[in-house]
């Protein structure tokens, strides 16, 4: 994919978590080595001052054990010695794994490649093998080796250039202070290599980062493509909605036989009301505006169920409740004035067909 110029479109998630779980991301080991040795330089002094203490008192054991030797204070102070021993250098360990860790986290986390453990044949393509020799890849790298050679080389002939004058006029200085001084140095200089180096490890993931963005940029009909297999092909997904929607206007069109009233607006919006005393306020079994209105009222007159015009409480209707749902507590009172005025309709043996609300109701309505 790195060849191909029609590769303009940044990786999708899914590509991205592809290439992670192949071990095809930006990363550079040099970065944790240089950071360990960066914390280890910060460390060793008091390291050191920890095993020399240690190393003091265990001497001065050994010369009182030589006095009187006794088997069982001999595995007690190699015991003691070996526990010293790890108890000063732990904190150094533990230091420079941490920023080994943290060098990995910022460079995309601690997620193990398992697909790179498995055999594959492609990378014994001598082509390949051959592209990569004489490929951009190959030249930064020959020019990241000839920086680390400089850099050491320089901070090699800075501690010689250093320690030499110092170490040439210690005749009358203290062996202490000599010592100090030549740990002072030779720290620094190390230091400064390894903020080089942390310099150059940030270059190359910059690197390594841009040339795997190349390598993962997808062509537009692949992340179409891809988008069909995750979200699903748009013309289908269109195909199963209108469906479900149709299913879903038939099941409603069916609800409207069981239905005791339809609100009319009186042909703009329609609302079909079921009303069960055990299961509570009145609900709406059917609603709908234009041709859907105009098919609610049609499927009305073929089962019978009244149709009352009141142009107010048909509206409010139709905005305040979706299919399923109870009316609203404040539309109790105009609904009850309806289902009253049916009730009296039926007694007379009249109620079917379409009627106009009273004036009077249509005014609490209202």
């Amino acid at each position: 994919m790195a060849g191909n110029k029609d590769a303009t479109e940044k990786p999708t998630a899914k590509r991205l978590k592809e290439a992670r779980s192949e071990g095809q991301t930006a990363r550079t080991p040099e970065l944790g080595a240089w950071a360990a040795v960066l914390v280890a330089t910060w460390l060793i002094p008091g390291v050191l001052g920890d095993l020399f203490d240690s190393s003091t008192g265990l001497l001065r054991r050994i010369a009182r054990f030589i006095e009187k030797p006794d088997p069982a204070d001999a595995f007690t102070l190699l015991g003691d010695a070996v526990k010293a021993g790890a108890m000063a250098v732990a904190p150094l360990l533990g230091a420079t794994l941490l920023a080994v860790l943290a060098a990995a986290g910022a460079q995309g986390g601690l997620r193990p490649a398992m697909k790179l453990l498995k055999p594959k044949f492609t990378r014994l393509n001598p082509l390949k093998g051959l592209k990569r020799m004489f490929g951009p890849q190959s030249i930064w790298e020959l020019v990241k080796t000839l920086l680390k050679t400089t850099i050491l080389g320089l901070v090699l002939y800075l501690a010689v250039k250093n320690l030499v004058p110092t170490i040439m006029g210690s005749g009358s200085m203290p062996l202490e202070s000599l010592v100090d001084t030549t740990q002072s140095t030779v720290l620094s200089l190390i230091r400064l290599a390894a903020a080089a180096g942390l310099a150059m490890a940030g270059a190359d993931f910059i690197v390594a980062k841009r040339r795997v963005g190349k390598e993962l940029r997808m062509t537009k009909q692949q992340v179409k493509d891809e988008h069909k297999n995750t979200e699903g092909d748009p013309q289908v997904k269109g195909q199963i909605r209108a469906r479900q929607l149709a299913m879903g206007r038939n099941r409603m069109m069916a609800d409207i036989a069981t239905a005791d009233v339809v609100m009319a607006n009186p042909t703009h919006v329609a609302v079909a009301l079921r009303y069960d005393p055990a299961k509570g306020a009145p609900r709406v079994v059917a609603k709908g505006a234009g041709e859907i209105a105009a098919k609610i009222r049609e499927k009305a007159t073929e089962h019978r169920v009244p149709i009352v015009r009141d142009v107010p409480l048909a509206r409010a209707l139709y905005s305040a409740c979706e299919v399923g749902q109870e009316i609203p507590v404040d539309l109790f009172a105009p609904v009850a004035h309806v289902l009253a005025f049916l009730h009296r309709l039926r007694a007379k043996g009249s109620a079917a067909g379409t009627h106009n609300m009273p004036r009077g109701a249509a005014a609490m309505a209202a």
